[in-house]
Order: C-alpha cells, then sequence, then structure tokens
C-alpha cells in the first residue's frame, strides 16, 4: 500500500512527487546543465568586459582620427618628428636634457 501525500500550495493541491520533480528541474538548471544560470552570467561578464573594449579602441581611433587630420599640415608634421622621433634638420644640433638625472 502506497501512501500518497498530498500538499496545498497556493490553494491548488500537489503530490509530492511533483514537488521533487521541480526542485530537482530547477537543480539541474541552475548548476548542472550546460547551459546553467551560472554559465550565462560568465558569459554577461564577459560581454561587458568586450563592451569596454570595443568602447576603449573606438576612442583611440577617433584620438588618431585627430593626429591624422593634423598631421595633413606640413609644420605640425615637422613639430611631431621632432618631438616624437627626435629627427632634426640638416645642419642641426639637437640637445637632450634628461632632468630626472640631475642632481640639486
Amino acid at each position: 500500500m502506497k501512501l500518497k501525500k498530498r500538499i496545498k500550495i497556493f490553494g491548488v493541491t500537489i503530490g509530492t512527487f511533483y514537488i521533487v520533480s521541480i526542485i530537482v528541474f530547477i537543480i539541474w538548471m541552475t548548476f548542472i546543465d550546460k547551459n546553467s544560470y551560472l554559465v550565462h552570467q560568465e558569459y554577461n561578464t564577459e560581454i561587458s568586459d568586450l563592451e569596454k573594449s570595443i568602447e576603449f579602441y573606438q576612442k583611440k581611433i577617433n584620438e588618431d582620427n585627430l593626429t591624422i587630420k593634423k598631421l595633413q599640415d606640413s609644420l605640425e608634421l615637422e613639430r611631431y618628428a621632432r618631438e616624437k622621433y627626435l629627427m632634426k634638420k640638416e645642419n642641426e644640433d639637437v640637445y637632450l636634457i634628461d632632468f630626472d638625472t640631475i642632481k640639486k
């Protein structure tokens, strides 16, 4: 003789088999399954990190585009070459002073 227990939840009578089945299903979908909630949380954090890197690189691209527009002028190009790559004109001497090594 089997005893089937019934539980009343929200005015609905449900058998214990169904309650146990629902609990096992929730545990399975939350922790064990390949597409579990925890995996989705990891994907969401990865997506947000990738979106931040996209924003960073978009800003860098905009800065580089501004630099390219500035370098269309020959005087700006010369200034950029002197400052960035330490280039010089012919018959010109350039002296570099490193202020970090000078003792007071």
